[in-house]
């Protein structure tokens, strides 16, 4: 449905591979803190089964779930902290995110970035790129108990940015992010950052698909409409 220029409007931004082309490095940690603990993990399987997923939740996945709050944390920012180690040299936008979101701005729509990371990485990226400042609203994994594919996330950044869920628009590198904005009944945008565009088959709530932000334009997304047959699904 079109929205109309005149009613709150919000682009929702995932953070790893999507603002950030770093899955690359997400998985190389995760790799070496799995490979410590004597496991071996195929790359691509485990980024389907995963990205979007909180790192408690991935940690019960492949240690068990026996593991305390406590125990859990701290290996947690052991595998963040490695990853921070190895992408540091690299931080950089993906290629037009800047013009993109200053032509969002000024076209009015709401900037928030809702992600399953944790606020250690949310601060080493938005500010190491000094985008904070442009966000009206950021949601991660210390705002929402449950990650992705559950919209917890994405509804919350919605209600912080005081934008309806039908009137935002996701914007996903993940599978798993992309069913999420569709629970929470929100259209999304999908970049191929890290899958290809074959790996999102039989989403209904993909308007978009982009290499880069180079390639999108604000009104033509908002005017995109959804498939009658979806509907949000919590």
């Amino acid at each position: 449905m079109h929205t109309g220029a005149n009613l709150p409007r919000a682009f929702i931004f995932d953070m790893d591979g999507t603002l950030v082309d770093n899955m690359a490095y997400h998985m190389q940690s995760w790799l070496a803190f799995f490979a410590r603990r004597g496991h071996d993990l195929e790359p691509e399987a485990f980024f389907r089964a995963t990205a979007g997923r909180q790192g408690h939740e991935i940690m019960a996945a492949y240690l068990g779930d026996h593991l305390s709050k406590e125990e859990s944390a701290m290996l947690d920012q052991e595998k963040e902290a490695l990853y921070r180690e190895l992408y540091a040299p690299h931080l950089a936008p993906v290629a037009g995110l800047e013009q993109f979101m200053a032509s969002a701005r000024s076209a009015g729509v709401k900037l928030a970035v809702a992600t399953a990371a944790p606020n250690d990485n949310i601060a080493f990226t938005l500010d190491g790129l000094d985008l904070r400042k442009q966000f009206d609203a950021i949601a991660g994994a210390a705002d929402a108990a449950r990650g992705k594919p559950n919209p917890d996330v994405f509804l919350l950044a919605a209600e912080r940015s005081g934008v309806q869920p039908s009137h935002s628009i996701v914007f996903e590198d993940a599978p798993l992010g992309v069913e999420a904005a569709r629970r929470a009944g929100m259209r999304a945008v999908v970049l191929t950052t890290t899958l290809p565009a074959e790996a999102f088959a039989g989403f209904d709530n993909i308007i978009a698909m982009a290499s880069d932000f180079s390639e999108l334009d604000v009104e033509t997304l908002f005017a995109a409409t959804l498939p009658s047959s979806s509907q949000p699904k919590n």
